[in-house]
């Protein structure tokens, strides 16, 4: 098939490209002008932002792809300039979105898969939740909350793209492996320094993703025909007291100090707070009977905390 990915530099859409190269499709690679040094080898390197609508329109035209992947965010910029990052993922995920759409249908594209994330539910009951949960769009934190209200907007648009287009969105969990803020070099450096204590039990619950895993869902997302939101997360959802306790570990650093929640959230913020204290982890089981992926790596405990 013909396919086009947009965000190709991205820690996801970077490999992503070779895989459906691997598989025999003819992938066209799409990234601004000041990424362009950035690019995958692929069939063809279109150059346009996402958020300038003609330039979009005219570079998907060029290439006529049959399926088009979204994997556009801006969390490369997440260490130097976290609120900016989220405000342009947020546009990217409203805007973008909209764009991508018009341009992937003006260019008669039969199929659309976008990325979304797995840990934005609302609070429930349950430890682990399915897709059917509602997000949390209405969270005390107006980051969050405007960080979910560009999800849902997301997910909201790939929806009602049909019949035009057949829509997938994948959710994916939290990412750790080679370029993420869960890689050693990253997270790891400040579970050494004994900078990420443990808020109160460590109740709130993370289903991970190893990156090449996210890489496999895509790769089954376009190749299958299955519609609908999936969750792309591993086996094992497991709560902060647990896999930060490991990590720690793994590194032979100092088991994470306790501290109370209040604390944390002076120290944290809302977020981390609440991830590490509240939140849900994500079941994968739709993804595995009706999209037929699963992940090579089901547990976090084979490389969380990998270089």
């Amino acid at each position: 098939m013909r396919i086009l990915v947009a965000g190709a530099t991205g820690v996801v859409g970077h490999p992503l490209v070779g895989a459906l190269r691997a598989r025999g499709h003819q992938v066209s690679a799409l990234v601004r002008e000041e990424s362009r040094d950035r690019a995958p080898e692929a069939d063809a390197v279109v150059v346009a932002d996402a958020l300038d609508r003609e330039a979009l329109l005219a570079a998907v035209s060029e290439v006529r792809p049959e399926v088009v992947v979204h994997q556009m965010t801006a969390l490369r910029m997440m260490m130097a300039n976290p609120p900016e990052a989220f405000a342009q993922t947020a546009r990217l995920r409203t805007e973008g979105t909209a764009n991508l759409i018009a341009a992937a249908r003006a260019a008669g594209a039969r199929r659309l898969v976008a990325q979304s994330i797995a840990f934005a539910a609302a609070p429930t009951a349950d430890t682990v939740v399915d897709e059917n949960v509602p997000l949390y769009v209405d969270a005390p934190d107006p980051g969050w909350a405007a960080t979910v209200q560009a999800v849902a907007a997301l997910e909201t648009q790939v929806a009602g793209a049909a019949p035009e287009l057949s829509g997938v969105v994948l959710r994916y969990g939290t990412l750790y492996g080679p370029g993420t803020t869960y890689a050693r070099a990253a997270l790891g450096q400040q579970i050494l320094a004994g900078q990420i204590p443990l808020p109160g039990d460590g109740a709130g619950v993370t289903s991970f993703l190893h990156v090449e895993d996210a890489v496999g869902a895509a790769v089954a997302a376009v190749e299958s025909e299955a519609t609908g939101t999936f969750h792309i997360t591993d086996d094992e959802p497991a709560p902060a007291s647990q896999w930060l306790t490991h990590y720690a570990g793994l590194l032979d650093a100092p088991a994470p100090r306790t501290i109370p929640v209040e604390m944390a959230l002076r120290m944290f913020g809302w977020f981390m707070t609440h991830q590490l204290t509240e939140a849900a982890g994500a079941s994968n089981t739709r993804a595995r009977t009706e999209l037929g992926w699963k992940p090579l790596r089901p547990s976090w405990r084979d490389g969380l905390g990998e270089e």
